[in-house]
């Protein structure tokens, strides 16, 4: 089956499947890409493209490549919903396609390791999730996987001045996605390069000169944007994006904080299906350190995964840069297999696994007598959960005739899996995530003059770009404030966020809506101070 098409189209056309299904069930996800889209907007409509702007004030969480690409993406297809979300999937993809040249180069005598690692990267479940999502981390992972490929072509091609600038871009990259965290995915392995590489006569005083310039490079490029916005942003926001983001991310954290051994637990979830995969523990077995390859995916691998298991703030998708080094592990293995026994059928307890999760789908109508506050999954249509129980069915049954054959028929099923989940999942439940509704309701009360605030301590920008929201919203942290604001805009309205224990009577509330686990709902000031005693807070 794998030679019925090319490696780079199966890639291409698994791909393209998994996007398009992403973007036709789902909208912009509350409150990251809800966020960043806002972040884009706002900088479109002040033409300003140095300094991040949300709701009217300077945003130094994040560096400005991504907002760059949107407002690209803006200015080839108009202002859309659909191109922004594309940004981090083609990076996703492009990262694919240099796994395979990263195989290459560490295996160039094993010609089946560079097929393999796409297909095993495009298979992991984690991975498949973050390609779909509007995020910074899969920017970042392909800086890395470039960095980490410039430092391998260096090595082959003992000290290529063109690999040093490579490697210079990368790093600029890296910073202008995420920061300056990108060292920390570059540095340890080049660094550590002597026990990696173990090659005699190697000029290793010009590696560690090249290194710093190569650093000096990436600097420059992140500094040709980082020095002239922070003039522009003002003191606190030059503060905040030259010394805020990393030392509060390293030392203490902003939020997330969780125990160090967090994502060591979390490991084995990040590499499925494939450790349910029989042959990949076979080739396991027979891995050894002193395979160059494998020297150089634990250097690049385990320092940062202690590093990261040592600072407190701690998400999922940090790791997400480390997996192409994970994958690539995960296919030297699987090259060791040679006896065609050990993968003609070895896919089968996969499929087997996919099966079941597609009867779980079917049996979802019936939940809502035993889960009644779930009750709105058994609003998912079986049609989802025999889509994959025919898929899982139909590929168990095929004879792998090649190594490559149970690899795809994994990551193929893979792929029809989040699909199937996602598409039965936002069937029912698309509107609790979308935005542009409400938006579109705010934005046409500020058309007509009135104000509208946000009651809350803290408002992510979800309904600026869903509702082309060309003015800031008040945000009103307190009770007091809260009553102080209405009287001063009885006009106005007041977006409230409320649980069902507090729900409003249906005569206090303008426009209402279901915003994930809560209610969401427009307030008008004058029927607020008609109604003091009525109102929960």
């Amino acid at each position: 089956m794998y030679r019925l098409l090319p490696g780079w189209l199966w890639l291409l056309l698994l791909w393209g499947v998994l996007i398009a299904v992403s973007l036709y069930v789902r909208p912009l996800f509350p409150i990251d890409e809800t966020r960043y889209a806002a972040v884009a907007w706002e900088m479109w409509l002040r033409n300003d493209f140095l300094v991040p702007y949300l709701n009217g004030e300077v945003y130094s969480h994040k560096p400005p490549l991504l907002f760059w690409l949107m407002q690209l993406s803006w200015r080839l297809f108009g202002v859309n919903d659909w191109s922004l979300r594309l940004i981090s999937p083609l990076f996703s993809l492009a990262t694919l396609f240099l796994s395979g040249a990263v195989a290459r180069t560490l295996w160039p005598e094993r010609k089946r390791i560079e097929a393999l690692t796409p297909l095993l990267l495009l298979g992991l479940s984690f991975w498949l999730v973050y390609s779909t999502l509007t995020m910074f981390d899969m920017m970042l992972a392909f800086f890395a996987l470039l960095g980490v490929y410039s430092l391998l072509k260096l090595a082959e091609s003992r000290l290529s001045l063109k690999y040093w600038a490579l490697l210079g871009i990368a790093i600029g990259g890296g910073a202008l996605s995420k920061g300056p965290v990108i060292l920390l995915h570059i540095l340890p392995v080049a660094l550590l390069g002597p026990w990696w590489l173990k090659t005699t006569g190697f000029r290793w005083k010009h590696w560690y000169l090249a290194l710093v310039s190569a650093v000096l490079i990436g600097a420059a490029i992140a500094l040709c944007w980082a020095i002239p916005a922070g003039i522009a942003g003002g003191e606190d926001y030059r503060k905040a994006i030259f010394l805020g983001q990393t030392s509060g991310r390293l030392v203490e954290s902003f939020a997330h904080r969780l125990p160090w051994w967090w994502y060591l637990e979390i490991l084995p979830l990040l590499l499925l299906p494939w450790l349910l995969w029989k042959p990949l523990w076979v080739g396991l077995r027979k891995l050894t350190h002193q395979d160059s390859g494998i020297r150089f995916c634990l250097v690049w691998a385990i320092p940062v995964f202690i590093a990261f298991s040592l600072i407190s703030g701690k998400r999922i998708h940090y790791l997400l840069p480390l997996i192409p080094a994970l994958a690539l592990i995960l296919a030297r293995a699987v090259d060791e297999l040679t006896e065609p026994e050990r993968w003609q059928r070895g896919h089968i307890i996969v499929m087997a696994v996919f099966g079941l999760l597609g009867v779980v789908f079917m049996l979802l109508p019936w939940i809502k007598g035993v889960y009644p506050r779930q009750s709105e999954l058994s609003l998912i249509s079986p049609m989802w959960g025999g889509l994959l129980v025919i898929s899982a069915v139909v590929l168990a049954v095929i004879r792998a005739k090649e190594l490559q054959d149970s690899v795809l028929y994994i990551c193929v099923a893979s792929v029809i899996a989040l699909t199937t989940v996602s598409g039965g999942i936002f069937s029912v439940k698309a509107d609790r995530y979308d935005t542009k509704i409400a938006a579109r309701t705010i934005a046409a009360l500020m058309d007509q003059n009135r104000a509208v605030a946000f009651y809350g301590s803290k408002y992510h920008g979800q309904y600026q770009f869903a509702g082309r929201i060309k003015q800031p919203i008040t945000v009103i942290p307190g009770f007091a404030e809260l009553y102080a604001w209405a009287k001063q805009h009885q006009t106005g309205y007041i977006i409230v966020t409320y649980s069902d224990a507090e729900a409003l009577s249906p005569s206090l509330i303008s426009y209402h809506y279901l915003f994930r686990g809560q209610n969401v709902g427009l307030l008008s000031c004058r029927v607020l101070l008609a109604n003091s005693a009525s109102v929960p807070f």
